[in-house]
Protein backbone atom coordinates (compact mmCIF):
# COMPACT_ATOMS: atom_id res chain seq x y z
CA UNK A 1 0.00 0.00 0.00
CA UNK A 2 0.87 3.24 -0.77
CA UNK A 3 3.04 5.23 2.11
CA UNK A 4 1.12 8.65 1.18
CA UNK A 5 -2.29 6.81 1.27
CA UNK A 6 -1.54 4.68 4.52
CA UNK A 7 -0.26 8.40 5.84
CA UNK A 8 -3.79 10.00 4.92
CA UNK A 9 -6.12 7.53 5.07
CA UNK A 10 -5.21 4.73 7.33
CA UNK A 11 -3.83 6.48 10.15
CA UNK A 12 -6.20 8.89 10.78
CA UNK A 13 -9.40 6.77 10.99
CA UNK A 14 -7.43 3.87 12.90
CA UNK A 15 -5.49 6.31 15.01
CA UNK A 16 -8.80 8.20 16.25
CA UNK A 17 -10.57 4.37 16.65
CA UNK A 18 -7.93 3.44 19.16
CA UNK A 19 -7.89 7.07 20.84
CA UNK A 20 -11.95 6.77 20.98
CA UNK A 21 -11.78 3.41 22.65
CA UNK A 22 -9.35 4.68 25.19
CA UNK A 23 -10.62 8.30 25.82
CA UNK A 24 -13.78 6.75 26.39
CA UNK A 25 -13.16 4.49 28.89
CA UNK A 26 -11.23 7.12 31.23
CA UNK A 27 -14.73 9.25 30.44
CA UNK A 28 -16.59 7.06 31.79
CA UNK A 29 -15.15 6.46 34.88
CA UNK A 30 -15.37 9.81 34.74
CA UNK A 31 -18.55 10.02 34.66
CA UNK A 32 -19.26 7.19 37.30
CA UNK A 33 -17.38 9.25 39.94
CA UNK A 34 -19.20 11.99 39.57
CA UNK A 35 -22.61 10.21 39.28
CA UNK A 36 -23.11 12.12 35.67
CA UNK A 37 -25.49 8.99 34.93
CA UNK A 38 -29.19 8.56 33.29
CA UNK A 39 -31.22 6.67 35.43
CA UNK A 40 -34.18 5.22 34.17
CA UNK A 41 -37.01 7.17 35.25
CA UNK A 42 -39.34 7.79 32.76
CA UNK A 43 -41.51 4.92 30.88
CA UNK A 44 -39.69 6.03 27.73
CA UNK A 45 -36.16 5.02 28.53
CA UNK A 46 -35.24 1.73 27.36
CA UNK A 47 -32.21 0.87 29.67
CA UNK A 48 -32.95 -0.93 33.09
CA UNK A 49 -30.16 0.48 34.91
CA UNK A 50 -28.23 3.96 34.96
CA UNK A 51 -25.65 4.45 32.34
CA UNK A 52 -23.41 6.98 32.52
CA UNK A 53 -23.27 10.14 30.16
CA UNK A 54 -20.73 12.19 29.18
CA UNK A 55 -19.94 9.89 25.98
CA UNK A 56 -19.65 13.26 23.23
CA UNK A 57 -16.64 14.51 25.70
CA UNK A 58 -15.25 11.38 24.38
CA UNK A 59 -15.68 11.90 20.78
CA UNK A 60 -15.24 15.44 20.76
CA UNK A 61 -11.43 14.70 22.32
CA UNK A 62 -10.71 12.30 20.13
CA UNK A 63 -11.78 14.22 17.00
CA UNK A 64 -9.60 17.70 18.55
CA UNK A 65 -6.37 15.76 19.42
CA UNK A 66 -6.49 13.74 16.15
CA UNK A 67 -7.28 16.53 14.33
CA UNK A 68 -4.65 19.05 16.17
CA UNK A 69 -2.13 16.08 15.19
CA UNK A 70 -3.02 15.88 11.14
CA UNK A 71 -3.06 20.08 11.47
CA UNK A 72 0.45 20.69 12.62
CA UNK A 73 1.95 17.63 10.31
CA UNK A 74 0.50 20.17 7.41
CA UNK A 75 -2.62 17.84 6.03
CA UNK A 76 -5.31 19.27 7.06
CA UNK A 77 -4.97 23.27 5.08
CA UNK A 78 -5.54 22.10 1.26
CA UNK A 79 -6.89 25.78 0.33
CA UNK A 80 -10.40 24.86 0.44
CA UNK A 81 -9.76 24.24 5.12
CA UNK A 82 -8.32 27.42 6.63
CA UNK A 83 -6.69 27.69 10.32
CA UNK A 84 -10.06 29.52 11.13
CA UNK A 85 -12.27 26.61 10.34
CA UNK A 86 -10.14 24.14 12.36
CA UNK A 87 -10.29 26.87 15.35
CA UNK A 88 -14.16 27.54 14.63
CA UNK A 89 -15.39 23.45 14.49
CA UNK A 90 -13.13 23.53 17.84
CA UNK A 91 -14.68 26.03 19.77
CA UNK A 92 -17.87 24.97 18.26
CA UNK A 93 -18.02 21.85 19.76
CA UNK A 94 -16.28 23.26 23.19
CA UNK A 95 -19.35 24.81 23.72
CA UNK A 96 -21.79 21.82 22.78
CA UNK A 97 -19.57 20.06 25.46
CA UNK A 98 -20.18 22.59 28.05
CA UNK A 99 -23.48 23.22 27.51
CA UNK A 100 -24.32 19.19 27.30
CA UNK A 101 -22.46 18.51 30.48
CA UNK A 102 -24.47 20.90 32.04
CA UNK A 103 -27.92 19.43 30.90
CA UNK A 104 -26.53 16.30 31.51
CA UNK A 105 -25.97 17.34 35.29
CA UNK A 106 -28.46 19.80 35.90
CA UNK A 107 -31.07 19.07 33.42
CA UNK A 108 -31.52 22.00 31.50
CA UNK A 109 -34.23 23.55 30.49
CA UNK A 110 -35.32 23.62 26.19
CA UNK A 111 -34.32 27.62 26.47
CA UNK A 112 -31.68 27.65 28.34
CA UNK A 113 -30.42 23.88 25.90
CA UNK A 114 -30.78 25.90 22.81
CA UNK A 115 -28.15 28.52 23.70
CA UNK A 116 -25.16 26.35 23.27
CA UNK A 117 -26.11 25.09 19.55
CA UNK A 118 -27.12 28.70 18.82
CA UNK A 119 -23.18 29.71 19.85
CA UNK A 120 -21.89 26.64 18.12
CA UNK A 121 -23.52 27.56 14.49
CA UNK A 122 -22.50 31.40 15.07
CA UNK A 123 -18.83 30.36 15.91
CA UNK A 124 -18.71 28.09 12.55
CA UNK A 125 -19.91 31.17 10.90
CA UNK A 126 -17.76 33.82 12.70
CA UNK A 127 -14.56 31.34 11.51
CA UNK A 128 -15.16 32.23 7.98
CA UNK A 129 -16.79 29.35 6.83
CA UNK A 130 -19.11 29.78 3.91
CA UNK A 131 -21.11 28.56 1.28
CA UNK A 132 -20.03 30.37 -1.90
CA UNK A 133 -23.04 28.60 -4.41
CA UNK A 134 -25.24 25.69 -4.14
CA UNK A 135 -26.30 23.88 -7.07
CA UNK A 136 -29.82 24.75 -9.01
CA UNK A 137 -32.21 21.82 -9.49
CA UNK A 138 -33.39 23.18 -12.38
CA UNK A 139 -29.68 24.18 -14.12
CA UNK A 140 -27.00 26.33 -13.11
CA UNK A 141 -25.57 27.52 -9.94
CA UNK A 142 -27.19 29.91 -7.24
CA UNK A 143 -24.43 32.03 -5.84
CA UNK A 144 -24.60 32.87 -2.51
CA UNK A 145 -21.41 34.41 -1.76
CA UNK A 146 -21.05 37.57 -0.04
CA UNK A 147 -24.84 37.70 0.62
CA UNK A 148 -26.47 37.07 3.77
CA UNK A 149 -28.02 33.86 2.82
CA UNK A 150 -24.96 31.78 3.04
CA UNK A 151 -24.26 32.64 7.19
CA UNK A 152 -28.08 32.22 7.23
CA UNK A 153 -28.08 28.59 5.78
CA UNK A 154 -25.54 27.79 7.49
CA UNK A 155 -27.01 29.08 10.82
CA UNK A 156 -30.04 26.91 10.18
CA UNK A 157 -28.40 24.26 8.61
CA UNK A 158 -26.54 23.17 11.78
CA UNK A 159 -29.04 23.88 13.76
CA UNK A 160 -30.99 21.16 12.37
CA UNK A 161 -28.76 18.85 11.63
CA UNK A 162 -27.97 19.21 15.72
CA UNK A 163 -31.31 19.52 16.88
CA UNK A 164 -31.84 15.73 14.19
CA UNK A 165 -29.44 13.30 15.61
CA UNK A 166 -30.40 15.06 19.41
CA UNK A 167 -33.76 13.79 18.40
CA UNK A 168 -32.76 10.68 16.97
CA UNK A 169 -30.60 9.65 20.07
CA UNK A 170 -33.12 7.23 22.03
CA UNK A 171 -31.60 3.88 21.02
CA UNK A 172 -28.26 2.47 21.99
CA UNK A 173 -25.50 3.19 19.16
CA UNK A 174 -27.93 4.54 17.32
CA UNK A 175 -26.28 8.11 16.58
CA UNK A 176 -22.75 7.07 16.65
CA UNK A 177 -23.35 4.12 14.13
CA UNK A 178 -25.50 6.52 11.35
CA UNK A 179 -22.12 9.08 11.92
CA UNK A 180 -19.92 6.56 11.27
CA UNK A 181 -22.01 5.45 8.00
CA UNK A 182 -22.34 9.22 7.27
CA UNK A 183 -18.92 10.35 7.04
CA UNK A 184 -17.87 7.52 5.13
CA UNK A 185 -20.02 8.41 3.04
CA UNK A 186 -19.10 12.13 2.54
CA UNK A 187 -15.37 10.45 2.86
CA UNK A 188 -15.90 8.48 -0.40
CA UNK A 189 -18.32 11.33 -2.37
CA UNK A 190 -14.84 13.47 -1.59
CA UNK A 191 -12.87 11.63 -3.64
CA UNK A 192 -14.41 12.27 -6.86
CA UNK A 193 -14.49 16.12 -6.62
CA UNK A 194 -12.03 17.47 -4.17
CA UNK A 195 -8.53 18.00 -4.54
CA UNK A 196 -5.95 14.27 -4.05
CA UNK A 197 -5.47 13.52 0.06
CA UNK A 198 -7.67 16.71 0.91
CA UNK A 199 -8.22 17.83 4.20
CA UNK A 200 -12.23 17.34 3.92
CA UNK A 201 -11.64 13.65 3.61
CA UNK A 202 -9.21 13.17 6.47
CA UNK A 203 -11.65 15.05 8.56
CA UNK A 204 -14.37 12.71 7.77
CA UNK A 205 -12.07 9.90 8.04
CA UNK A 206 -11.39 10.93 11.94
CA UNK A 207 -14.45 11.48 13.04
CA UNK A 208 -15.33 8.05 11.70
CA UNK A 209 -12.92 6.53 14.11
CA UNK A 210 -13.91 8.64 16.85
CA UNK A 211 -17.45 7.61 16.50
CA UNK A 212 -16.47 3.54 15.76
CA UNK A 213 -14.17 3.93 18.37
CA UNK A 214 -16.80 5.18 20.69
CA UNK A 215 -19.85 3.10 19.26
CA UNK A 216 -17.55 -0.55 21.02
CA UNK A 217 -18.89 0.73 24.22
CA UNK A 218 -22.08 2.35 23.24
CA UNK A 219 -23.77 -0.49 21.04
CA UNK A 220 -26.74 -2.28 22.86
CA UNK A 221 -26.23 -2.78 25.86
CA UNK A 222 -24.57 0.58 26.33
CA UNK A 223 -21.82 0.87 28.68
CA UNK A 224 -22.16 5.09 28.37
CA UNK A 225 -24.48 7.44 26.78
CA UNK A 226 -23.70 10.29 24.35
CA UNK A 227 -25.26 12.53 26.52
CA UNK A 228 -27.04 16.04 25.04
CA UNK A 229 -23.19 17.08 24.26
CA UNK A 230 -22.23 13.88 22.19
CA UNK A 231 -25.82 14.19 20.23
CA UNK A 232 -25.50 17.55 19.32
CA UNK A 233 -22.12 17.14 18.65
CA UNK A 234 -22.32 14.37 15.66
CA UNK A 235 -25.40 16.45 14.05
CA UNK A 236 -23.05 19.66 13.94
CA UNK A 237 -19.70 17.99 12.54
CA UNK A 238 -22.20 15.76 9.99
CA UNK A 239 -23.62 19.31 9.26
CA UNK A 240 -19.77 21.05 9.07
CA UNK A 241 -18.33 18.28 7.00
CA UNK A 242 -21.26 18.35 4.58
CA UNK A 243 -20.47 22.31 4.03
CA UNK A 244 -16.53 22.03 4.03
CA UNK A 245 -17.48 19.33 1.67
CA UNK A 246 -18.43 21.22 -1.42
CA UNK A 247 -22.12 21.92 0.13
CA UNK A 248 -23.24 18.93 -0.23
CA UNK A 249 -26.35 19.36 1.27
CA UNK A 250 -28.71 17.00 -0.41
CA UNK A 251 -25.87 14.36 0.22
CA UNK A 252 -26.59 14.73 3.81
CA UNK A 253 -29.90 15.52 3.61
CA UNK A 254 -30.35 11.81 1.87
CA UNK A 255 -27.94 10.49 4.93
CA UNK A 256 -29.88 12.14 7.21
CA UNK A 257 -33.29 11.98 5.59
CA UNK A 258 -34.94 9.02 7.79
CA UNK A 259 -34.10 10.75 11.02
CA UNK A 260 -35.32 14.37 9.49
CA UNK A 261 -38.36 13.17 8.11
CA UNK A 262 -39.10 11.33 11.30
CA UNK A 263 -38.14 14.56 13.72
CA UNK A 264 -40.31 16.68 11.49
CA UNK A 265 -43.26 14.05 11.53
CA UNK A 266 -43.07 13.91 15.62
CA UNK A 267 -42.78 18.10 16.04
CA UNK A 268 -45.86 18.35 13.81
CA UNK A 269 -48.06 15.64 15.60
CA UNK A 270 -46.66 17.12 19.01
CA UNK A 271 -47.97 20.96 18.03
CA UNK A 272 -51.17 19.95 15.87
CA UNK A 273 -52.41 16.82 17.23
CA UNK A 274 -51.14 16.10 21.01
CA UNK A 275 -51.55 19.96 21.64
CA UNK A 276 -48.39 19.89 23.55
CA UNK A 277 -44.70 21.37 23.51
CA UNK A 278 -42.37 20.22 20.75
CA UNK A 279 -39.84 19.57 23.75
CA UNK A 280 -41.97 17.35 25.83
CA UNK A 281 -39.98 13.73 24.73
CA UNK A 282 -41.96 10.66 24.02
CA UNK A 283 -41.95 7.65 22.32
CA UNK A 284 -43.36 8.16 19.43
CA UNK A 285 -40.16 8.38 16.93
CA UNK A 286 -39.27 6.38 14.49
CA UNK A 287 -36.89 3.92 16.62
CA UNK A 288 -39.22 3.53 19.40
CA UNK A 289 -42.11 2.10 16.79
CA UNK A 290 -39.50 -0.13 15.89
CA UNK A 291 -39.43 -1.71 18.98
CA UNK A 292 -43.58 -1.12 19.83
CA UNK A 293 -43.74 -3.43 16.00
CA UNK A 294 -41.71 -6.20 17.69
CA UNK A 295 -37.97 -5.28 16.42
CA UNK A 296 -35.61 -5.91 19.49
CA UNK A 297 -33.20 -3.28 19.89
CA UNK A 298 -30.29 -4.31 18.10
CA UNK A 299 -32.95 -5.34 15.16
CA UNK A 300 -34.27 -2.08 15.54
CA UNK A 301 -30.95 0.01 15.27
CA UNK A 302 -29.26 -2.42 12.48
CA UNK A 303 -32.52 -1.64 10.48
CA UNK A 304 -32.25 1.92 10.55
CA UNK A 305 -28.45 1.67 9.70
CA UNK A 306 -29.34 -0.04 6.90
CA UNK A 307 -31.43 2.86 5.56
CA UNK A 308 -29.17 5.19 6.48
CA UNK A 309 -26.77 3.48 4.40
CA UNK A 310 -28.61 2.54 1.51
CA UNK A 311 -29.70 6.34 0.57
CA UNK A 312 -26.88 7.74 1.70
CA UNK A 313 -24.67 5.13 -0.72
CA UNK A 314 -27.46 6.16 -3.18
CA UNK A 315 -25.88 9.65 -3.07
CA UNK A 316 -22.38 8.72 -4.40
CA UNK A 317 -23.75 8.35 -8.18
CA UNK A 318 -26.26 11.18 -8.61
CA UNK A 319 -26.20 14.48 -9.85
CA UNK A 320 -28.31 17.11 -7.91
CA UNK A 321 -31.81 16.08 -10.01
CA UNK A 322 -31.08 12.58 -8.92
CA UNK A 323 -30.80 13.60 -5.25
CA UNK A 324 -33.69 15.24 -5.30
CA UNK A 325 -35.33 11.92 -7.16
CA UNK A 326 -34.26 9.96 -4.36
CA UNK A 327 -35.59 12.37 -1.55
CA UNK A 328 -38.89 11.91 -3.19
CA UNK A 329 -38.40 7.98 -2.63
CA UNK A 330 -37.53 8.75 1.07
CA UNK A 331 -40.27 10.39 1.88
CA UNK A 332 -42.32 7.81 0.20
CA UNK A 333 -40.48 4.98 2.35
CA UNK A 334 -40.77 6.98 5.03
CA UNK A 335 -44.74 7.19 4.80
CA UNK A 336 -44.60 3.14 3.50
CA UNK A 337 -42.58 2.24 6.79
CA UNK A 338 -45.08 4.66 9.43
CA UNK A 339 -48.28 3.05 7.93
CA UNK A 340 -46.69 -0.54 8.24
CA UNK A 341 -45.42 -0.30 11.80
CA UNK A 342 -48.80 1.34 12.95
CA UNK A 343 -50.73 -1.57 11.45
CA UNK A 344 -48.26 -3.71 13.02
CA UNK A 345 -48.40 -2.42 16.32
CA UNK A 346 -52.29 -2.48 16.27
CA UNK A 347 -52.49 -5.77 16.03
CA UNK A 348 -49.82 -6.66 18.54
CA UNK A 349 -51.93 -4.99 20.58
CA UNK A 350 -55.29 -6.99 19.55
CA UNK A 351 -53.67 -10.08 20.37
Amino acid sequence: MDLVIIKNYFLPLVGSFIVALIITKLVRDLALKFKIVDAPTEPRKVHKQPVPMLGGLAVYLTFVLVTIVFYQAGLLLDGRIQPGHILGIILGGLFLMFGGWLDDKYRLKPGLQLIWPVLAALTVILSGMSVSYITNPLGGLLNLGGTVWSPLLIFFWLLGMMYTTKFLDGLDGLVAGVAVIGSVILFIISLFWDVPMSGTSILCLILAGACLGFLIWNFHPARIFLGEGGSLFIGFMLGVLAIVSGAKIATALLIMGIPILDVIWVIVRRIFKDKKSVWLADRKHLHFRLLDAGFNHSQAVIFLYFLTLIFGASAIFQQTVGKLVSLGILLLVMVILALWLMARYKSRSLK
